[in-house]
Formats: structure tokens, C-alpha cells, sequence
């Protein structure tokens, strides 16, 4: 898409940190979720990447996407096991002291019984020094903010808790208007006349996603713009186009 003015458009990827996620175990349920919450907030989620529990890995990735976008998202590798280690992999990554945070472990305190506050769940108070908290109302161990590097939780309902509590803070941009035009063909048929209808919109994303289904064939056309009238023209210039070849 080109025409677009950079204040128009924020970046940001999701790094997905975890062994289980690679190795199967656990099904991710994070990034459809981001994906969606992304779009919602007017910001364009431009990379998703998956690593393991490898300090090396987690601190490169870190480093490449937070140098390319203007935010970086992660989950998982916060709880209180010894293979949590996304703590101190950002600390490294950021070059900082990793220590129990006060304001980390006053919210833990507070919330576990007496003598409950175990060594394993003080790890969850690890905190890289100068980053920001990230509210957690689920179950209080707090995520964190450094610089444009959000760490939450990989635990579905606290990683989008905490996308709550940070949404506020986000800088956003024009958000991505959207149209779908139904074509009872397979994309073969209609491709050609996509492509240039895109030629003729370049302020606009044509994609289009097939269909099969007791043997037939049909496609979805989706138009995305960030301009209402642009994404009307090239909308119309579809349906146009699918009508002329259904009638052909």
C-alpha cells in the first residue's frame, strides 16, 4: 500500500515465547487474539514470531523487532518456574540489572496469604530495572514495559487483561476500514481483474481467499483502506468486475 502518511500508520510485532508452543503441547490462543485486538486499536501487527526457552533466541528476537517496529508485544516465560527465563532474557536483551521490584513485590504480598510469598513466586516479581509495570487483575503477578517492549503473561486471560491495562498507553494510528465482496467463482477466474483493479487503488490491500465446498468454488474478496472513499471507489470497481464475469 503506498500514499499513506507515516503518522498514519503504527507498527508492532508478537513474539510468542515458549517450548510448548513449538513443541505442540500447548495451542497458541494469543495471536489471533493480538491480531484482532491490533487491528481494533488502529495498529498494523506487521510480524508474529515463535521461539523457545533459549536466552540467545529471546534476546536476538527481542533486539531485531524492537529496532524494525514501533511496538513489540511478547507472552510467556514470566510464571515462577526455573524455564521462565523471559525476565532476565529482556534484561539482557536491554543490557540492565534484573532485581525483585518493591512495587512488584508489594502488589504480591498483598495478594498471597502469609508466608505464601514463596522463592518461586518472587521470581514472578523479577523486574529489569527502569521498566514500567503492566497491570495484571487476574492474578497480580505484573507484567512489564521497556521502552517499546511490552512482556505479559502466555496465560490467555491474563495476557489479555494485560492488553487491556496498556491499551490506553498506546500511541495508534488511522485505523484499517474494510469491505468483502462475495465472488461465486474460484480466484482463478477473477485474479487478472484483481490485479488490476489494485494497480488502480494503490492506496489499497486486495486479497482474496477461496473457498471449496461440495465441489464449488467461490472466493471472498476482501478490501482494506485506511480512507473510506478510496475503500468505496476500489469496493465498487470488485463488485463491478465479479458481476461483468458472473454475467460473461
Amino acid at each position: 500500500m503506498t500514499g499513506q502518511k507515516a503518522e498514519d500508520i503504527v507498527t508492532a510485532a508478537f513474539l510468542v515465547i515458549g517450548d510448548e508452543i513449538l513443541s505442540g503441547r500447548t495451542k497458541d490462543k494469543n495471536i489471533g487474539f493480538v491480531a484482532d485486538y491490533m487491528t481494533s486499536l488502529g495498529i498494523d501487527l506487521k510480524e508474529v514470531r515463535v521461539v523457545p526457552d533459549e536466552q540467545d533466541q529471546i534476546v536476538a528476537a527481542i533486539n531485531a523487532l524492537r529496532t524494525k517496529f514501533n511496538y513489540v508485544f511478547t507472552s510467556g516465560g514470566i510464571g515462577p518456574t526455573h524455564d521462565d527465563i523471559t525476565a532476565e532474557s529482556v534484561a539482557a536483551a536491554f543490557d540492565v540489572p534484573l532485581n525483585l521490584d518493591p512495587r512488584a513485590v508489594a502488589i504480591m504480598e498483598k495478594h498471597y496469604e502469609p508466608g505464601q510469598f514463596t522463592p518461586a513466586r518472587q521470581r514472578m516479581a523479577r523486574i529489569p530495572e527502569g521498566a514500567d509495570l503492566i497491570e495484571n487483575k487476574v492474578s497480580k503477578a505484573p507484567g512489564f514495559r521497556i521502552e517499546n517492549v511490552h512482556v505479559m503473561a502466555g496465560v490467555p486471560s491474563i495476557m489479555q487483561a494485560m492488553l487491556d491495562a496498556i491499551a490506553p498507553t498506546l500511541t495508534t494510528g488511522r485505523k484499517m476500514l474494510s469491505r468483502t465482496v462475495a465472488a461465486d467463482m474460484p480466484e482463478s477466474r477473477i485474479a487478472d481483474r484483481l490485479a488490476a483493479i489494485q494497480d488502480a487503488h494503490p492506496e489499497t490491500l486486495i486479497g482474496s481467499y477461496p473457498n471449496a465446498s461440495d465441489g464449488k468454488f467461490t472466493t471472498q474478496i476482501v478490501i482494506r483502506s485506511r480512507d473510506e472513499a478510496i475503500l468505496t471507489a476500489a469496493a465498487q470497481d470488485v463488485a463491478q468486475a465479479v458481476a461483468e464475469l458472473l454475467g460473461s
